[in-house]
């Protein structure tokens, strides 16, 4: 397996993609690789004393940054995002992680890399760290969709929970103001009608943004734009509520000292490093999109998610699992 790391892409670019690299070169049977420029790359991996001899390097001499228009990918071809991609097209890779522009990253994989059959376009899966996981379908790919494609999205989630999670007969929610089924706007009252006729998942019907953490569903459905603004606000509750626990802990001392091993666990759930990235479904070769703000701990971890992916085979699974539901459902 060969995983290729964006070293350009990302807040704290390029210093912790090499680093991460470096992490998961050790830790994980696979080659790894980087793409960015070389001379920086170099220049980083001697001041802080990085072993990269056994990291190939592609030499990429322009960035795309998060205020690039996402359609620059397509008029910058030295660009790493733009590198990475033909890489990844031609096979000389087999998967490709990045840190980098959200808009840049799908749009570079709509135009670049093959889909599966019967997708015509990616969407973003983010495992939401509950206590029984949730799989956010599309967390910020795609701003608005059809319910014909939320309706696929049901299906893919479903086949991704069974194969990688171990999760049977996944049920499948619609993100929503309200549980009735008349709720919403046209796009979730249409979504919420083909969902219910889909009878290859478990739907369960609208899901409120209050229970999802309860553990209500196993697939949460809804457009990038909702899932995005979805995502970002659990992000920053987990911040918060460790942000106001400090100061009353500090109060309290013997108290902090005796829930220590709980609290560090507490974190580390809402840690966005442990995750390390969210895959696009629907592409026929794995690429992982990484939190902007990664550290090198969140694109070691990138890194493991793109490697379960190849040795799940769960690329496979989902184009032929898709493409039987999808001819039931005609």
């Amino acid at each position: 397996m060969i995983i290729l790391i964006d070293a350009m892409g990302g807040d704290h670019a390029p210093l912790e993609a090499v680093r991460g690299a470096s992490l998961a070169a050790k830790e994980f049977d696979a080659e790894v690789c980087l793409v960015g420029k070389e001379e920086l790359i170099l220049e980083i991996a001697k001041k802080e004393a990085l072993d990269l001899s056994c990291i190939r390097i592609y030499n990429a001499n322009d960035a795309i940054s998060m205020e690039d228009p996402p359609i620059s990918v397509r008029s910058r071809p030295e660009s790493s995002l733009r590198v990475g991609f033909d890489l990844l097209k031609n096979g000389e890779v087999d998967a490709f992680v990045s840190a980098g522009s959200t808009g840049a990253l799908h749009t570079g994989a709509t135009l670049y890399v093959p889909k599966i059959n019967n997708v015509r376009r990616s969407a973003i899966a983010t495992v939401l760290p509950f206590k029984t996981p949730v799989l956010l379908l599309d967390s910020g790919a795609n701003i608005s969709l059809s319910p014909e494609y939320m309706q696929m999205l049901g299906i893919m989630g479903s086949i991704y929970m069974k194969n990688l999670f171990g999760v049977e007969n996944a049920r499948v929610g619609l993100l929503n103001n309200g549980s009735e089924s008349t709720k919403g706007t046209p796009l979730q009252t249409q979504a919420y009608e083909l969902l219910s006729n889909t009878t290859n998942i478990n739907f369960i019907g609208n899901v409120e943004g209050n229970s999802v953490m309860n553990g209500i569903c196993d697939v949460l459905v809804t457009d990038g734009f909702t899932g995005n603004i979805f995502l970002k606000t659990i992000e920053g509750m987990g911040k918060f509520f460790m942000s106001s626990l400090k100061p009353i802990l500090k109060k309290k001392p013997l108290a902090a000292l005796m829930i220590k091993k709980d609290l560090i666990k507490f974190k580390k759930q809402f840690d966005a490093s442990e995750q390390g990235g969210a895959p696009l479904l629907g592409l026929a070769r794995p690429v992982i999109k990484a939190h902007g703000s990664s550290d090198a701990k969140a694109i070691k971890n990138a890194v493991r998610g793109a490697i379960k992916m190849l040795e799940s085979n769960i690329i496979s699974k989902t184009e032929a699992e898709l493409s039987i539901a999808l001819e039931q459902n005609n």
